[in-house]
């Protein structure tokens, strides 16, 4: 009697892990988590499924442009290539240290960088403003308002540069009746040539940023712009301690677009200075490319002009986002 007692709490021990166990073993919750993580897994391909045509034609539109581009950069591509009269022969970077060793581009470089920093900049502070004084007037002059910047927005760019290039003519242009500067021309001079294109890149650019500016001041509760008015901070301080920082991600979008733009800027300088104005002296990256490729036939050069440019874009864009990033913004 006493060994089938003691037997009896060992069997039903033996037996209870494998009625509670799996047939080969294993716990059917470790089990169920592997076949989840699978599943899971294989439906990580969903959303790129979703976004395969749209790559596709950034694919065709940008990647194997670039690539052509890069290409060109690295041959000997003149209008003896073009016309098949000569081969096309591997240059590698001859090019480039031809770029490199011109005086004319390192100006070219330099007088790009100071003229797209300067619209950049007084894009930002008009756009800025006009969307603080956006949130600060009534329904109808802020209609008015809009239509007017957004009419400005909408124009082509070379209808604007040549309105512009109109309103300033030394001949015929009311500036100068107004003004009374006789027949003084803006476009001779080298600073004020370029002071005239950036008025006309700011008009033409600063709706988007006051635009998009005014909605994410929109979004901000009002709440908190009212106890600071309450505070006794002025508009300035409002903007400084509150607005700013809140729209700290749109202010990234805003100024990376404008950098973008201005650095890139082709029309206005071609329109309103002829092509780059009196022996070159307006002269901007993309005008220069332009004459280096068409007005020259060295499109091998030109392209490498069109390389040094991308690369400068992309270096400007991912130091500001890591700044960004560095000081906490989620991008």
């Amino acid at each position: 009697m006493t060994h089938e007692a003691t037997a009896e709490p060992g069997a039903v021990k033996t037996a209870a892990p494998a009625a509670a166990g799996a047939p080969d073993g294993r716990r059917p919750g470790r089990g169920g988590k592997r076949r989840g993580g699978a599943g899971r897994r294989g439906s990580g391909w969903t959303p790129w499924l979703y976004l395969a045509p749209a790559l596709v034609v950034l694919a065709g539109l940008l990647v194997y442009p670039i690539y052509q581009l890069g290409l060109i950069s690295f041959l000997e591509y003149t209008q003896a290539q073009v016309s098949g009269g000569e081969p096309t022969t591997f240059k590698g970077l001859g090019n480039y240290q031809e770029l490199f060793s011109d005086p004319q581009f390192w100006d070219v470089l330099l007088a790009t960088v100071v003229f797209a920093a300067a619209c950049v900049i007084a894009t930002l502070a008009v756009g800025c403003a006009l969307a603080v004084l956006l949130t600060r007037i009534r329904a109808l002059p802020r209609l008015l308002l809009m239509m007017a910047a957004l009419g400005a927005w909408a124009t082509p760019a070379i209808t604007g540069s040549t309105v512009w290039v109109f309103l300033f003519d030394p001949d015929y242009g009311p500036v100068n009746r107004l003004l009374g500067l006789g027949d003084h021309s803006w476009t001779y001079d080298r600073y004020s040539a370029f002071a005239l294109v950036l008025f006309e890149v700011v008009w033409c650019s600063f709706p988007f940023v006051m635009v998009t500016v005014y909605a994410g001041i929109k979004a901000i509760p009002s709440e908190v712009l009212e106890a600071a008015s309450l505070d006794g901070a002025s508009q300035w301080r409002i903007w400084r301690s509150i607005i700013a920082p809140m729209l700290r991600p749109i202010l990234v979008v805003v100024t990376i677009q404008s950098i973008i733009w201005d650095f890139k800027v082709f029309t206005q300088i071609y329109v309103m200075t002829s092509g780059g104005g009196i022996a070159g002296q307006n002269l901007v990256l993309n005008v220069y490319a332009y004459q280096k490729a068409f007005a020259s036939s060295q499109y091998s050069l030109g392209s490498a002009i069109g390389v040094v440019m991308l690369l400068i874009l992309l270096a400007v864009t991912l130091v500001y986002l890591r700044l960004m990033r560095r000081q906490g913004e989620e991008l």
